[in-house]
């Protein structure tokens, strides 16, 4: 099985190599380790009894806030493709996840759902799947290859009616994010009360996630403007508890127009380092997952050996128990029986089939039980040979229930555990190693990997 399994990934590996970035590549590698049908992670875990999650070839990313608080804009800006509609209007009314492929192509809510596994509970809130879809495109910008962007509805206070619970789908999306872009414009909804409670509930679980940004600041107007309004968010943030924090930070970043020249700073780049810290991050939280997987894995399986062996032990001793009992059960009936026999047979057929030896032996044993069933009245007698048969009867079914085993494991089960075994310890963790190098390699010299 070893064997196989090297070549299996070696030519997976090579498969997966080519243009893709090294960040890409040990995402796949490591994809590729768990949901292989024969010999990935998952199967082995299944096999002992143990749920492992294949890890994601891509991060999400998450981008809520106020409608036409430019989400949408940024995201056609990063994959500098015109993906996402824009406009003043609330024009994402759903969720539209926005993700690199090998076609342009859009996908509705099934779709979606069947491309994304890990996302089908959104079938759960009702309405969600209908307001669902993806756009696949071909841009490889930046580092959009590794990234599923997540537009989520323009939120808005008053009697806007959304066609599902949009609080609770948000909620649940950010349980699953890798990161979460909060957008605050200028231009009067910076201060939606929906967004903030969303995003205050967010903070309490995953407030590591969470990235603040004043969007279209070219369009907030002289330097003294944009200073009043970020004033204003961060009066408005720091009024809920949760959001009260230390080493708060908004950058203030703008899609850049050649025909339309700010003097406003932007901070948009800062977006993207913080998308790519992410990534990285990501990338080395897999590979730590796939490190602690494989020690998950093979503990599972030293203990399910272990336990094996114990049983194996347990079921010899019940069986030499139920033997003992067996024996005990047998003897009683047979004994009764010799010495009915005995006693029917004349003194002459007992010399003939004994002999004097046998016939002072037999006498030594059989005649103090003679004596005592003499000395007891018929009745009793009765009584006795009827409690000896049930007593018997007692130890032939306490040996019965002796001889009860519990399964084990056969040759070949524990050969294929062992087989396993070898597998995670020589093969995934050899990879894993060599993933982990790949990616430190990138950062250090040669000399500090020595």
């Amino acid at each position: 099985m070893s064997g196989k399994i090297k070549s299996r990934s070696a030519a997976n590996a090579d498969s997966l190599s080519g243009s893709v970035s090294c960040d890409e590549r040990i995402l796949r590698d490591c994809h590729q380790l768990y949901i292989d049908a024969d010999s990935g992670l998952v199967a082995v875990a299944q096999s002992v009894g143990v749920t492992l999650l294949a890890p994601r070839k891509k991060i999400t990313v998450m981008l809520m806030g106020n409608h036409s608080a430019g989400k949408s804009s940024f995201i056609n800006w990063y994959v500098e493709e015109h993906i996402q509609r824009t406009g003043v209007a609330i024009e994402t009314q759903g969720f539209s996840f926005v993700t690199s492929g090998r076609k342009r192509e859009s996908l509705t809510g099934n779709a979606t759902l069947h491309l994304y596994p890990h996302f089908r509970p959104l079938h759960e809130i009702k309405g969600v799947s209908e307001y669902l879809g993806t756009e696949i495109c071909t841009s490889r910008q930046k580092r959009f290859s590794l990234v599923t962007f997540v537009d989520s509805p323009g939120l808005v206070d008053g009697d806007m009616k959304y066609p599902f619970d949009v609080d609770q789908a948000i909620m649940w999306l950010g349980e699953l994010c890798d990161l979460i872009m909060v957008f605050f414009d200028p231009m009067g909804q910076a201060l939606c009360k929906r967004t903030l409670n969303i995003v205050e509930k967010l903070n309490e679980k995953h407030g590591d996630r969470l990235r603040f940004y004043l969007s279209k600041a070219d369009e907030a107007g002289g330097e003294s403007d944009r200073q009043r309004v970020m004033m204003q968010i961060v009066q408005e943030l720091c009024k809920r508890p949760g959001l009260n924090k230390c080493g708060f930070d908004m950058p203030t970043i703008y899609v850049p127009n050649p025909n339309k020249p700010s003097r406003c700073v932007n901070q948009i780049e800062e977006a993207c380092r913080t998308i790519e810290k992410t990534i990285n991050q990501t990338v080395q939280n897999t590979l730590n997952s796939l490190e602690k997987d494989c020690e998950l894995i093979t503990e599972a399986i030293a203990d399910t050996l272990s336990q094996d062996r114990q049983t194996s032990v347990d079921n010899r001793r019940a069986r030499c128990k139920g033997c003992v009992l067996a024996l005990l059960g047998f003897s009683v009936p047979f004994m009764l029986m010799a010495a009915l026999v005995l006693g029917s047979l004349s003194r002459e057929l007992l010399e003939m089939a004994l002999g004097d030896d046998g016939i002072e032996a037999l006498s030594l044993y059989l005649t103090p039980v003679v004596r005592v069933f003499e000395s007891m009245s018929v009745e009793y007698q009765l009584y006795s040979c009827g409690g000896l048969i049930l007593l018997s009867f007692i130890l032939l079914i306490l040996a019965r229930f002796s001889f009860r085993t519990q399964p084990t494991l056969s040759g070949r089960q524990k050969r294929q555990l062992q087989e396993k075994l070898d597998y995670v310890q020589e093969v995934v963790k050899s990879k894993k190693k060599k993933l982990y190098e790949e990616y430190l390699r990138q950062s250090v010299g040669d000399q500090d990997m020595d």
